[in-house]
């Protein structure tokens, strides 16, 4: 499976155990709604995309939102060291569809930007997410970057039919991107 149709789960964090179990760091909202994984594909190396699959035959979730795990033949503390520090992946057809203004954030890459008062404003190019919360990096026709928090107040419709996120920016905000 290529890495395209995939999002990412997280990561292994350390070996658990004498019997090669791993502790996986999600990068999940909800770590409740994957602690009956059956299998995950790893990217066994950064250089490369490809994933390879690994089937489950255990799972843990912990208090800390992390989720052991016991892999199919591997049995051993050094064949799971192998496995340690690599990133953990899911296919894009697992995760549930979201409806009206709920989104994922791959999934509105390439979307068209419609501001209630200066109407078409570019496409987004990037979902940027920081600790705080998410920005929309837009570019416009000439190739302006324009930054736009994603908030519930912002986002009046998303449209994916049409592939178009209609925002009401707070006044002033774009203009300070193409000046």
């Amino acid at each position: 499976m290529n890495i395209e149709s995939c999002y990412y789960l997280g990561y292994t964090s350390k070996v658990h155990g004498k019997q090669g179990e791993l502790i996986i760091n999600l990068d999940v909202d909800f770590p409740e709604e994957y602690k009956n994984l059956e299998s995950v594909l790893i990217r066994m190396n950064k250089q490369d995309n490809s994933l390879i699959p690994f089937f489950i035959s255990t799972t843990q979730l912990l208090n800390n939102g992390t989720l052991k795990i016991k892999i199919d033949d591997i049995n051993t503390v050094d064949q799971a060291k192998a496995l340690v520090g690599k990133e953990l992946f899911l296919p894009l057809d697992t995760l549930p569809k979201l409806t009206g203004n709920q989104f994922y954030y791959h999934e509105v890459v390439n979307f068209e930007v419609l501001d209630k008062e200066k109407g078409t404003i570019g496409k987004i190019n990037q979902v940027l997410a920081y600790p705080t919360h998410a920005i929309f990096e837009i570019i416009n026709v000439d190739g302006k970057e324009i930054l736009i928090p994603i908030t519930d107040e912002i986002i009046t419709n998303v449209n994916r039919e049409n592939k178009t996120i209609e925002i009401t920016a707070p006044e002033g905000l774009i203009e300070i991107y193409l000046e």
